[in-house]
């Protein structure tokens, strides 16, 4: 069963109860504890604005609390704009309007926002806008709506599968408005109302809300940085359900790291294929190879193009090359998250009717940003090899910094990617980004990458960022570590978008 709330729906106290979980860990009253992780589904998405909450009776029956307990609770959530009681329809979720909302300070700087894992626009790209839009001219005679992508980048992104190693006709591919977009235009077509998705735990929060849109329910398997996958859990879902989709990370996996060895990936697309599931796999973070302390972890059992002369890390081999899979690209990773631009590779028949389903979402992605991104395929070599030496350098200076200063909690440095999954060693994950957010600095709580609140001892911290706002981040964190049994939330400022 599923608690995932939707925007409008009412909360029962059962699905708000195993939301609110840990909620008790904290050494404030009862009501400022109670409130402040109430605050923080709020802001990071799991109390959908519009969420009716169970009424104050029935919460306190359910946690065993008074209901004076939660009269307060609900009286503080109002004090901060987080919840309006109106007359009839009960207290109902919304966000405090930024006029009333203060933003947490660390004394003199700006916020740290590391609910991002995304990297700044890569150095070449004003050049490339530049010769874009001296191009443009030619394309300016027709309407200019394109629901399948220009020939030009077609072929740039099909020329580059080739490059990996998996050969690719531009017939293939159907350029979308990011990976995002692309995984609800396959969630559209693919998943019907009531059917099995099968999704990783943790995961990427807005692909679970994209198979949920299209009237998925999530089956879960689970990922971990040491172990992977769990193939006998996944295999046997597959089996037992038979779902229309898996959707699955298989190179430098969000949030863990893991990277999916060969024979595993041949084993698993065998037994999708056997029950006719579509595996979808998000390539988003394939080629973010950084090397290092994760390289023993699967990445040398999974098979390699060649690459060019450049010193930059072979590209990984696509996931289609081991047997039946639709891949997910974007260069919002790669390149800049300011070029909506991503792709679906897929075979022909479904090519089609991606394309006839389009038009009920949107009419096509701009021109002048395909023709950016298909000039800047031409040179990505360069923009990796540059993109591993900047993310190499701010893992290494992360992770030690986490190390050396919390050495009770477990590290991982992966092998690429943006971000490393830290194991906090207790389940106070959503306590401490309430807590570092007094303190100047925003993160995603664990449970954000899960399916039901769990991973509560978890928290994914990017390395993408600069050393110096990586240090902000530390020294954010510290302090928030150090007063965990005392959190008092902020008033609330809304997260970002998790990236």
């Amino acid at each position: 069963m599923s608690n995932h709330i939707g925007a409008g729906a009412a909360v029962s106290s059962r699905a708000l109860g195993t939301l609110l979980d840990s909620w008790r860990a904290s050494s404030s009253p009862g009501y400022a504890a109670l409130a402040d992780r109430l605050r923080l589904l709020v802001v990071d998405g799991r109390l959908p604005v519009g969420t009716r909450l169970p009424s104050e009776r029935e919460l306190a029956a359910h946690l065993g609390v008074s209901r004076t307990t939660v009269a307060a609770t609900y009286s503080s959530l109002r004090e901060t704009g987080h919840v309006t009681s109106l007359r009839g329809s009960g207290s109902v979720v919304r966000l405090p309007s930024r006029s009333t909302t203060p933003r947490p300070t660390d004394r003199g700087g700006d916020v740290v926002d590391l609910t991002k894992a995304a990297l700044p626009a890569v150095d070449g790209i004003g050049e490339a806008a530049q010769r874009a839009v001296d191009a443009l001219g030619a394309y300016l005679p027709d309407s200019g709506y394109d629901i399948v992508g220009r020939p030009v980048l077609r072929e740039a992104i099909a020329a580059r599968y080739r490059e990996r190693g998996l050969d690719t006709h531009a017939d293939q591919i159907v350029v979308t408005l990011g990976a995002q977009h692309a995984i609800a235009l396959l969630a559209r077509v693919l998943v019907g109302r009531g059917d099995r998705a099968i999704v990783e735990v943790p995961g990427y929060p807005h692909a679970f809300e994209a198979l949920r849109a299209a009237g998925a329910r999530l089956a879960p398997v689970s990922v971990t940085v040491d172990d992977g996958w769990d193939e006998s859990a996944l295999l046997q879902t597959l089996r037992r359900t038979s779902p229309p989709v898996a959707y699955l990370m298989p190179d430098f996996h969000n949030p863990t790291g893991a990277t999916m060895p060969a024979e595993q990936r041949v084993r698993v697309l065998e037994a999708a294929a056997a029950e006719g599931t579509v595996v979808i796999a998000d390539e988003t973070m394939a080629e973010l190879r950084v090397g290092g302390d994760g390289e023993a972890r699967g990445l040398r059992d999974v098979g390699r193009a060649s690459s060019s002369s450049s010193s930059a890390a072979p590209a990984p081999l696509p996931m289609a090359a081991y047997g039946p899979a639709v891949m997910i690209g974007s260069a919002g990773k790669s390149l800049w998250g300011g070029l909506r631009v991503g792709w679906i590779r897929a075979e022909r028949p479904l090519v089609e009717r991606l394309v006839r389903a389009r038009s009920a979402g949107d009419l096509g992605t701009p021109v002048l940003e395909q023709l950016i991104v298909a000039d800047l395929l031409g040179d990505m070599e360069r923009v990796l090899e540059a993109r591993a030496a900047h993310l190499r350098r701010g893992r290494d200076h992360l992770v030690a910094g986490l190390r050396a200063a919390f050495p009770g909690w477990s590290v991982p440095s992966p092998a690429g990617g943006l971000s490393t999954w830290v194991n906090l060693g207790a389940p106070v994950s959503s306590q401490l980004t309430v807590a570092a957010r007094q303190h100047g600095l925003a993160v995603a709580a664990g449970p954000m990458f899960g399916v039901d609140g769990a991973f509560e001892r978890f928290l994914r911290l990017p390395f993408s960022y600069s050393a110096e706002e990586t240090d902000r981040a530390l020294a954010a964190l510290a302090a928030a570590w150090e007063g965990i049994d005392g959190v008092q939330a902020s008033s609330g400022t809304a997260l970002s978008e998790v990236v």
